[in-house]
């Protein structure tokens, strides 16, 4: 007697193996220069690696509290503080996740509801959508245009309805290296202020960012972070991105019933790396203070690196990615372009339509420059020949 397998029907029918895994997958195996997939090719501060094994062989190896070690909640608070004028209650108000990844979807299942309607900037970091799909929302696009990805305010205000529940932004901008500027805060506000619509702030690049007037926080504005989740990634700041410790702030009433999800999606974070990062924010604060200088010099070195290719590169304001303009290489679109120049120059890179719901019509790939010069130098050299 043969027992038919039970397959279950999917909750996302439409969801394949991410592009990021595709890439990487496709540069192992023809050995290409990876600069795809956002993660660094060197490791993280030294004193952090050391603090991480002292926790571990003082016996601190049992679960965390559910909303995170008490010393790197304070830690957060003051580092918050510190950078946007807003200081958050660590008790209530700040919660340590495993990565911005799962902080997001549980920020997403905690506020969103059947029915409701979320609006996104594409291109889109790709977790935000089944995150919304699965907690029963409409997901509302807005397209963003190069070179500048600068949002329509005027155009927003169209999408908004009476089921408008949340708005997810991302800045310093994955993938497009761009920045939210005070003035688009200002913008969002004054568009939402009569609603009763949440903000997720998805700023895991929150120390990468190159603009002269520094990182615009969804908590530095007043009348916002009333109505905010912030999420943060401790993987981007100190070049672990293996550790997975991410976090996010939002006032109190939110935290709560994004706390409720947290405890059952993950429940605590890795205690011993937790205390690690705390003594890490306390006793080298100017590791994330120098932050945008050690990342601005290797992008202006890869950029000067890429001078005499025919890549147009975009500006570049935040992140440790680049887009590139391959127009003058070729006419494949920009997905097929990406796997040609893995198989055929050894180079990796993401094609920016993957981030598109709608058509993306421009021949734009994204570079990750969070690698050790000889890999960027290397990388430029095949791409130069093109």
């Amino acid at each position: 007697m043969s027992i038919k397998p039970l397959i279950p029907e999917s909750k996302l029918p439409s969801l394949g193996t991410t592009i990021f895994t595709q890439m990487s997958a496709l540069a192992q195996q023809h050995n290409a220069i990876n600069l795809s997939q956002g993660f660094p090719d060197f490791d993280g501060p030294r004193y952090l690696q050391e603090r991480l094994a002292y926790h571990v062989a003082q016996g601190a190896n049992q679960y965390a509290p559910m909303t995170g070690v008490q010393p790197l909640r304070e830690a957060i608070a003051d580092k918050t503080a510190e950078l946007y004028g807003h200081s958050p209650d660590p008790v209530s108000e700040i919660t340590v996740t495993a990565g911005a990844t799962e902080a997001l979807y549980a920020a997403i299942t905690a506020l969103v509801r059947p029915g409701d309607e979320v609006i996104c900037f594409d291109p889109s970091y790709d977790s935000y959508a089944p995150a919304v799909q699965l907690a029963g929302g409409v997901l509302k696009r807005q397209a963003l245009q190069p070179p500048h990805f600068r949002v329509d305010w005027v155009h927003f205000q169209t999408l908004l309805t009476d089921r408008t529940r949340l708005v997810i932004l991302n800045t310093p901008h994955n993938p497009s290296a761009t920045v939210w500027q005070k003035a688009d805060f200002a913008a969002l506000w004054q568009a939402i202020a009569e609603r009763e619509i949440y903000v997720l702030s998805d700023e895991v690049y929150e120390h990468i960012c190159f603009a002269s007037e520094g990182h615009a926080s969804v908590l530095a504005h007043p009348q916002l972070r009333e109505r905010a989740i912030a999420v943060s990634s401790f993987g981007k700041t100190f070049h672990m991105t293996g550790w997975k410790v991410g976090y996010c702030v939002a006032p109190a009433p939110i935290s709560a019933e994004l706390r409720k999800v947290h405890q059952y999606l993950t429940f605590a974070v890795n205690t011993p790396a937790q205390l690690a990062i705390a003594d890490m924010l306390r006793s080298e604060p100017a590791h994330y203070r120098e932050l945008p200088a050690f990342y601005r010099a290797r992008r202006d070195r890869f950029i000067q690196a890429l001078a005499t290719s025919r890549l147009e590169i975009l500006p570049c304001e935040g992140t440790y990615f680049l887009l590139a303009d391959y127009s003058a290489i070729s006419d494949l679109d920009d997905v097929s372009f990406c796997q040609w120049l893995t198989r055929e120059v050894g180079v990796a890179a993401i094609p920016l339509s993957v981030f598109c719901a709608d058509p993306f019509p421009h021949k734009l790939i994204r570079l990750c420059f969070a690698k050790q010069e000889a890999t960027l130098i290397a990388a430029a050299k095949k791409l130069s020949a093109l």
